[in-house]
């Protein structure tokens, strides 16, 4: 038995062979070389010397390095919880039947279903200060008298890059959502109900209880997602005006081909690991801990 379920082992490891080789290499090993470049002083064209902690010392130091976490955690914070609220109100509001509820259903998931790029580019036409929409909208309200360049105001362009990334965001959170709202027995309501029991009382005693393992999921994996945000601002600001929209993500990027600091941006990118594994840790552990209770 103990031979065989030996032979079993290895033969389920041949199995998995194919599937294995393509994430070592795609995955485990780019992961392993941006740690060890991390403490380095590598740079474009140059060769490579390992240096210890010195970027970390010099990032201790770094303002720009700072500003552009806590840009970072405003950016992840705000469409964290932004798609959350509206996305809730979107899957309640889903839940009901109504007419065209389906094909509501399908139309809303086209957002989220645009890649990144793609959405940047269609919101830079719609935040162009000559030809774009929202200009032309406000001024003929009567809300603005002349036009506003939306992506390069020092007070405007983090709101209107928040605005974008809910849009794309939402729907996601929605379907999700409402696939748990389907899970709720409707027994719960209508006793909910008999004892008088209002809306606000429902949803609060009953929706949002039941809701809690999907919303910790989606909190917990969004703001990973978010905080690692990329094309999408980069595509819209490019990091300005005077690096405002400057994500950590965008910051590491610069480092190594703008300014070719590529030791400097690996360690980045593992202070990033660092802080998303101690989100993912809690979370694992919270969900565990619910499991097991």
């Amino acid at each position: 038995m103990k031979i065989n379920r030996t032979l079993d082992q290895t033969v389920q490891l041949k199995l998995l062979l194919p599937v294995l080789i393509p994430v070592i290499i795609l995955s485990v090993f780019p992961i392993l070389r941006g740690i060890y470049l991390g403490f380095t002083d590598y740079r474009l064209g140059s060769e490579i010397n390992f240096n210890f902690l010195d970027n970390y010392y010099y990032m201790l130091q770094d303002r720009y390095f700072w500003r552009s976490f806590l840009v970072g955690f405003i950016w992840t914070f705000s469409v964290t919880i932004g798609q959350i609220i509206f996305g809730l109100g979107l899957a309640l509001l889903l839940n009901n039947k109504f007419r065209f509820n389906s094909l509501t259903r399908v139309l809303i998931l086209i957002p989220w279903a645009m890649p990144p790029v793609i959405r940047g580019i269609m919101w830079r036409f719609i935040y162009d200060t000559d030809a774009g929409v929202i200009n032309y909208f406000f001024i003929n309200a009567g809300i603005l008298d002349t036009p506003v360049n939306w992506l390069n105001s020092f007070t405007y362009t983090i709101p209107a890059i928040i605005v974008v990334g809910l849009w794309g965001e939402i729907p996601k959170a929605a379907i999700f959502l409402l696939a748990g709202l389907k899970t709720i027995p409707r027994d719960l309501y209508e006793s909910a109900k008999l004892d008088g029991a209002n809306f606000w009382q429902e949803f609060r005693q009953i929706t949002i209880p039941m809701l809690k393992p999907i919303l910790a999921a989606i909190v917990s994996l969004s703001f990973m997602w978010n905080f690692n945000t990329f094309g999408l601002v980069w595509v819209l600001t490019q990091g300005g005006p005077g690096g405002m929209t400057r994500l950590p993500m965008l910051a590491a990027y610069e480092e190594a081909f703008r300014y070719g600091n590529v030791g400097y941006a690996a360690a980045i990118g593992n202070i990033m690991i660092i802080a998303i594994s101690i989100i993912l840790y809690f979370y694992l552990k919270k969900q565990f801990k619910e499991r097991t209770s």
